[in-house]
């Protein structure tokens, strides 16, 4: 065992973990509450997740004292994820209500947090070269994106299939939600900055795992590619087809679906390794 690998196993929660952790959950609690018809609790709600984003980085920053880096291992890019992802929700509330976004998205951010921090370390990590720790920051920045980008598609089919049904007192039009055509367009952003970096974090995979002699076809490295296929095909027919709306809202989603297979896969594989 490295001493790289040594302080990893060795490195506890910090208290910001767990300010963190009580923030994530009040949060969700308070978002929840504002679904229910408490629209006055939105500005606390949005505080707690503020909070919650705070504690996270700060949690990160601790841990990098420790010399722990977010790309040092699958579990430290789950903390890493999740914080992303959190602070990009918080971002688009500043000028779109997302209220039900955030419902869905703080239990997963707080979910990916305790797993990135509470659960069996498994098998001591291999040290990483700086190709390794790049493609693993670039997966983790690329995946969040994408995971904000299917937030926003799950609210987009919510609001959606109330409308067609005329149920206007639904989850999607609680708190004054986002229109549809905003969170389309937000959506496609999302997925032109995410779709480039997780590109290149696919080809510096490759390049990585062939210097360490690793084979391809383990079942990670095909599904990434599905990810890669579903959100250039999404790419191409929104440009080409002018795909929108729904159809591109549901292969957004198929296309973090992938994502999240080969994330857990990967880490079911080194939990066990």
């Amino acid at each position: 065992m490295t001493d790289a690998a040594d302080r990893l196993l060795s490195v506890a929660p910090s208290p910001a973990f767990w300010v963190a952790v009580v923030a994530y959950t009040a949060a969700t609690a308070a978002l929840l509450a504002v679904l229910g018809g408490h629209a006055r609790l939105r500005p606390l709600a949005l505080a707690l997740v503020g909070a919650a984003c705070l504690a996270h980085g700060a949690d990160i920053g601790w841990r990098g004292t420790q010399d722990v880096h977010p790309a040092q291992s699958v579990r430290e890019a789950l903390g890493f994820l999740s914080f992303i992802v959190t602070a990009g929700y918080l971002l688009a509330s500043t000028r779109y209500r997302l209220t039900l976004g955030g419902a869905a998205v703080m239990p997963v951010s707080l979910v990916l947090l305790v797993v990135a921090r509470l659960t069996p370390a498994g098998a001591a990590p291999e040290d990483l070269t700086v190709l390794g720790r790049i493609h693993i920051s670039l997966a983790t920045v690329g995946v969040s994106v994408f995971a904000l980008a299917s937030a926003l598609s799950v609210i987009y089919l919510a609001e959606e299939r109330a409308l067609r049904r005329k149920r206007f007192d639904a989850l999607a039009f609680k708190d004054r939600g986002a229109p549809l055509e905003a969170l389309d367009r937000l959506s496609h952003r999302l997925i032109w900055v995410g779709f480039p970096i997780f590109t290149v974090a696919l080809g510096l995979g490759a390049a990585w795992m062939a210097r360490r002699g690793e084979s391809l076809d383990r079942p990670e490295y095909p599904l990434a590619a599905v990810t890669w296929i579903f959100y250039a095909a999404l790419l191409v027919a929104r440009q080409v087809y002018g795909w929108r709306g729904r159809r591109a809202a549901r292969l957004t989603l198929a296309g973090f679906a992938a994502a999240l297979l080969v994330l857990a896969i990967y880490l079911v594989r080194r939990m066990a390794g």
